[in-house]
């Protein structure tokens, strides 16, 4: 009688949680009881609930030696294992215990958790089913088989478990959140967070349901919202590594890299083998110009996760930024090698080997890439600037970019919506420029004309700045707009919004398919009218683009077939160029103190085209003593192409390389090259502005596409059409010509930096000029168009009175501020 009231007063004491007391007091029955089985997997049970495994399983060794079919003792065995990670023997346990009673929910239960433990995901939904058939009612069962069907990716099942869960328990914070982040997945964002708000509702302290609302408002763009709730969730938790992932990763989306930093280094911290938060660091180092950092991020990155493809591709990249394209492309190798089939890896290895003049090999890559991801807009964008590069005819190129328009701008013409724009022909137009390379990058030598001449009277100038790492040249171009936004932060979407909201009257797209241009943005038609300028003079394939800019030269006519957009010729040139320094001063002819002449070529190698090898080869062979200087990075890939030079018959021995330099050293290579020749297909652009800079002419090869006729355009606006050349054998007979002569190439020399300064292609004012009334010509079409389809729309109403466009622009005046340069 008094052991079973000490056995008593032990459930009450363990029941209360006075471990200490129940243990003694289980302890003294037992000793009157030695064999009591019962008493011994109470003991075995307290010990498990303290975390003292080794003891738990002590007191179930002895009471099974006792009680061998104790179904109880094989089951809390199975916990046990399970909580010390040993799963194996935990499922052999469970499995034990339901020989010995097989209709127990709850070591069903059990068994199906271990095998989702060890992602068995079969078996452990044929246990959790097994579950429910004996308690349907059981919300945890039905929350772990939507989670199981979810990783086996049945996504329909997972949410119909979900909501049977959630119509037996709707206050279930689990289940909420579980079905909030799988609509989230699913692209039913709205829907998920509406789910998520409810998870918080119902746990508002609960710090896994304030951060899974986080990070969907993160996904959403509402950063500002996702930052104050990760911040609640560190305050709840300090603890919480995924937090402050999380917390970084916002800072990150708001253009905080300082803040981001601190937090992926916490993470790290409280997680030191958190590999994606090392990737992700490795990203803000690069963005804040610490490459040494960077780089040491990425690496750690692999070596916690020696199969985490997208730090070789991160890495790649960085490594690809500072020249070191073989490192570059042995890690994309490598990545490839652990996922065949990952489509930005592709496309990271095609833009390396065009970096190293493999265009070939690059496009492959990119259809490799699209083939595997029709999705990867940048891998299509890719593939198609880089179709110019091989291609004769203009039609190959539209061809590419009709697809990608089809691709990539149809599922957005549904989202296009009227554009409220006062259609006055006279006021003061807002322009607004796009691009990530207002910074000291070849195409701001073509920007500071144009912006630096604006009439600002007329035309309200608005930047919108996607660099990357601003500098001198970025604070300089600022200088010339009345509105400067920086928007690398932003989507295409809320960009678009921002420009609606702006009230751009003309957009202009400086950068096309090239690298981090907007497409998208275009796509959206968030302006009334836009144009493509700049970046190369082809198509963009964009339907939403309503005009590209060129000249007479790039395009006679005839032309206009070849691209979506409606052609606009500039008076003169395409090109308005600002070499943005006086030095290097042009030298004397080098071949003079050199008693040979020097050929030369700083082109991207992605430019130097076997017809172009061919064509200079037959050069070289003529003039027998002349050298070839080229730009190629150091490597494998000058290596590949001095085989590609030999295979053409110039030798080694006749070739210097020079790399990749800042562009001071670049400009003072010309020093060296006493006769430019140019590439083909794809003419240079920048290259032969600045040759002609630095006093060195160059030979041209016209061709079909307008990237081919650039030599054209820029040699006829100099003044020197003896440079420009119709067919091989007139190239390779000009440039010899040339080669013997000299004196003529001297005088050419001494004269051609004042010849390029007195020439439309350094006119900014006149260049200016030109874009402003093609602006102001395009515009008045616009309203006028605009006008005719309201009366069209509701004609002569009675009682209406038209204002005259007078009267509208005088309205307009009244609600403008004075025009002034904003920072914002």
């Amino acid at each position: 009688m008094a052991a079973i009231q000490t056995l008593e007063h032990a459930k009450a004491r363990h029941l209360a949680l006075d471990f200490a007391a129940a243990r003694t007091l289980y302890e003294s029955v037992l000793a009157d009881q030695p064999g009591d089985t019962n008493v011994m997997f109470r003991l075995a049970v307290l010990e498990y609930q303290l975390g003292a495994y080794d003891a738990s399983l002590v007191w179930l060794d002895a009471a099974l030696a006792q009680a061998p079919n104790d179904a109880r003792c094989h089951h809390l065995r199975g916990l046990v294992h399970a909580a010390t990670g040993r799963f194996s023997d935990a499922i052999a346990a469970y499995r034990r215990a339901l020989d010995l009673n097989p209709q127990s929910a709850d070591v069903l239960f059990s068994l199906a958790a271990a095998l989702q433990a060890v992602t068995d995901h079969a078996g452990a939904i044929e246990a959790y089913a097994s579950v429910l058939a004996l308690e349907p009612s059981h919300v945890d069962a039905l929350s772990n088989l939507g989670n199981c069907h979810r990783q086996v990716g049945a996504i329909e099942l997972a949410e119909a478990a979900y909501r049977r869960a959630l119509a037996l328990r709707g206050d279930d914070e689990t289940v909420l959140t579980n079905l909030g982040t799988l609509m989230q997945a699913r692209g039913q964002l709205d829907e998920g967070i509406a789910m998520l708000r409810d998870a918080v509702r119902v746990a508002p302290m609960s710090p896994c349901a304030l951060l899974n609302l986080g990070v969907a408002l993160h996904q959403r763009g509402d950063f500002e919202q996702a930052a104050a709730l990760l911040t609640r969730v560190i305050e709840l938790d300090p603890c919480f590594h995924e937090a402050a992932y999380n917390l970084a990763n916002v800072f990150q989306s708001l253009g905080r890299p300082r803040e981001a930093l601190l937090h992926y280094r916490r993470a790290i911290e409280q997680e030191p083998a958190h590999a994606d938060a090392y990737n992700n660091l490795g990203n803000v180092y690069k963005e804040l110009g610490e490459m040494e950092s960077a780089a040491h991020s990425f690496e750690t990155a692999i070596q916690l996760r020696p199969d985490f493809v997208s730090a070789y591709n991160n890495a790649a990249t960085l490594m690809r930024t500072l020249g070191r394209l073989d490192d570059a492309e042995a890690h994309l190798r490598l990545a490839l090698s652990i996922d065949p089939r990952h489509s930005a890896t592709c496309n990271n290895l095609g833009t390396v080997l065009k970096d190293q003049g493999s265009i070939d090999e690059g496009i492959d890559l990119y259809r490799r890439a699209l083939a595997l991801d029709p999705c990867n807009v940048v891998a299509h964008s890719n593939l198609a600037y880089s179709v110019t590069f091989q291609a004769q005819s203009p039609a190959a190129v539209l061809d590419e970019c009709r697809r990608w328009s089809a691709r990539h701008e149809a599922p957005l013409r549904n989202t296009h919506s009227p554009h409220h724009n006062e259609p006055s022909p006279t006021r003061r137009l807002r322009i607004g420029y796009v691009s990530p390379d207002f910074r000291d990058h070849c195409q701001a030598l073509f920007m500071m004309p144009l912006l630096a001449h604006h009439d600002h009277s007329d035309f309200e100038i608005v930047c919108y700045a996607s660099v990357e790492w601003p500098d001198g040249v970025t604070r300089r171009i600022a200088g010339h707009a009345d509105i400067w936004c920086n928007v690398r932060e932003l989507s295409d979407e809320r960009l678009a919004q921002r420009i609606r909201e702006d009230r751009i009257d003309i957009l202009v797209d400086l950068t096309m398919h090239m690298a981090d241009g907007r497409p998208l943005l275009f796509a959206r038609k968030p302006a009334p009218l836009q144009i493509a300028w700049l970046a190369y003079p082809g198509t963009t394939g964009i339907e939403a683009i309503d005009y590209r800019l060129t000249d007479p030269w790039l395009d006679p006519p005839g032309s206009e077939t070849f691209y979506s957009e409606r052609s606009i010729r500039l008076p003169a040139s395409f090109w308005c160029y600002d070499p943005l320094t006086n030095t290097p001063e042009v030298n004397t002819l080098p071949a003079f103190s050199n008693n040979h002449v020097t050929f030369g070529c700083l082109n991207n190698p992605c430019k130097l085209s076997d017809q172009t090898l061919s064509l200079w080869a037959q050069v070289l062979r003529i003039v027998d003593d002349a050298r070839l200087l080229l730009m190629a990075p150091e490597g494998s890939a000058r290596a590949r192409l001095e085989a590609r030079l030999e295979q053409h018959g110039i030798s080694a021995q006749r070739v210097r390389f020079v790399r990749f330099q800042p562009r001071a050293n670049y400009l003072r290579t010309y020093h060296q090259i006493d006769l430019g020749l140019d590439t083909f297909p794809y003419n240079g652009h920048t290259t032969s502005l600045d040759s002609s800079w630095m006093g060195v002419p160059v030979v041209t090869r016209i061709g079909e596409t307008a990237v081919g006729r650039a030599g054209l355009s820029q040699s006829m606006n100099l003044g020197l059409g003896e440079l420009v050349t119709h067919s091989d054998a007139d190239f390779v007979d000009t440039a010899v010509r040339l080669a013997r002569d000299l004196p003529r190439l001297s005088g050419l020399r001494e004269g051609l930096r004042a010849r390029l300064a007195a020439s439309p292609l350094m006119d900014g004012a006149r260049f200016a000029a030109g874009v402003e009334a093609v602006y102001r010509q395009l515009w008045r079409q616009w309203c006028d168009t605009t006008q005719r389809s309201a009366v069209a729309r509701f004609g002569d109403e009675p009682g209406a009175v038209a204002r005259s466009s007078a009267e509208a622009e005088a309205e307009a005046d009244a609600r403008r501020s004075p025009a002034a340069p904003v920072l914002r």
